[in-house]
Order: structure tokens, then C-alpha cells, then sequence
């Protein structure tokens, strides 16, 4: 396949997308890199489900607050302002439209917007967890991906096959590929790595690629 975006690329191309002062949930695991790269002149507000609002970077090493953790288990810093509260209090935020976007990382998207990101099959991840609240409490859900599974197969679908996180849910990927926008129920194509033809972007994709405007080069800087 032809060279595509590090992970670290896909999170600082997400990034450059949340406005200053907008209130963010990130997945566990990829999507947590997003942090590292807001835009100066940016500020986010991070909320994680086990019950922090307005945590910072993780400390340095053998510095860590283990009582201090996010919800993957990670020790986190507190910024001024910083807030605690219940794990009922976290999901009532959710649950209540109260985040203005949700990125997490994907299995299977569809192009209506559906999201499989939990489970692989027998032997996988046993529930969904709190996903299934993120998806469709935050006011805008966005996922980064890898355009292709390790096996190259396309993880962009017309249909997901896996079981979903939620249903309709999705309006923008960032792939190591591309940035594609969900809208009426089909993939619309707004940028692509450089010299990267759509022809080939589409044999990557496991469902039609809509170009509606013109679509702009995907540059990110070395990281």
C-alpha cells in the first residue's frame, strides 16, 4: 500500500478540528493521543467517564498520582478549574448532550455513519461499555482510523459487520489516507494524502467515495 499517515498524524489532523473551549471525550487508547496536539491559541476541556473534567498531560515518569487516572487507567495532571464527581454524575453529562465532541477510534464505519469499535468477535472485548453513550451523547462524533485493517481490508464499509457501538452516529474520519465526511447516508471525500490517486483511494474503500467539492490535499507536519 502506499505510504500513509503515523497515528500521531491522524491525532494531530483531529485536533486542528476542536474549537477553543469546546468540552472533548477521547477513546481509550489511539484517540488519547489527540490531546497532544492542540492548535496554540486553543484550549480544550477533557472530560473522561470515571469522573474528571479539565485533566492535563500525564505527569512525567515516577511522578505519577495513581489516584489521579482517566478512564484507561492512565495517570493524569489537573489543570486549574478541575473538577471530580461521581461516575453517575460523568455519564449524566453524556447522557445529557453536555460534550461537544466525541473522538474514538473504529473497527468498521459505515457510510451511513454507523461505528463498530468493541468487538472483534468470540474471544474479543466482552461489552460495549460506555461508548454506546458517547456515541450519541456528544453533540459531534468523529473517529481516527487506519484506512485498512492489518490484513489491508477495507474498514471503511456500506455495511458494518461487526456488532455496533451505535447507529448513524459518525460525521467525519480521519484515516492515515484521507479525511472523509458522513452526510445523507454516504462517504463524501475531503482530502487525501498527496499524490494519492482516487482511484487507488478507492480500492481501499469498502463503499462509493462522493466527491462534492473540490478535495484538498491532507498535510500534516513530521511527527
Amino acid at each position: 500500500m502506499t505510504d500513509k499517515l503515523s497515528n500521531a498524524q491522524i491525532a494531530w489532523r483531529a485536533a486542528q478540528d476542536i474549537a477553543d473551549g469546546a468540552y472533548v471525550n477521547l477513546g481509550i487508547g489511539f484517540p488519547e493521543m489527540v490531546a497532544r496536539y492542540q492548535p496554540e491559541g486553543r484550549e480544550a476541556i477533557f472530560h473522561t467517564e470515571n469522573g474528571i473534567l479539565n485533566f492535563g498531560e500525564a505527569p512525567p515518569e515516577g511522578e505519577e498520582d495513581w489516584d489521579l487516572i482517566n478512564a484507561g487507567k492512565k495517570a493524569v495532571t489537573l489543570k486549574p478549574g478541575a473538577a471530580f464527581f461521581h461516575h453517575a454524575d460523568s455519564f449524566a453529562m453524556v447522557r445529557g448532550g453536555h460534550l461537544d465532541v466525541a473522538i474514538l477510534g473504529a473497527y468498521q464505519v459505515a457510510e451511513n455513519g454507523d461505528l463498530a469499535n468493541w468487538s472483534t468477535g468470540a474471544g474479543g472485548v466482552p461489552a460495549v461499555g460506555g461508548a454506546m453513550d458517547l456515541v450519541h451523547g456528544a453533540k459531534r462524533v468523529a473517529v481516527v482510523t487506519d484506512h485498512v485493517t492489518k490484513k489491508n481490508e477495507p474498514k471503511l464499509l456500506t455495511r458494518c459487520t461487526l456488532p455496533l457501538t451505535g447507529v448513524g452516529c459518525v460525521t467525519r474520519v480521519y484515516t492515515s489516507l484521507a479525511v472523509i465526511d458522513i452526510e445523507e447516508g454516504r462517504f463524501v471525500l475531503r482530502e487525501k494524502l498527496p499524490g494519492m490517486s482516487l482511484e487507488n483511494l478507492q480500492s481501499l474503500t469498502g463503499a462509493k467515495l462522493h466527491v462534492v467539492t473540490p478535495v484538498l490535499d491532507l498535510i500534516v507536519p513530521e511527527l
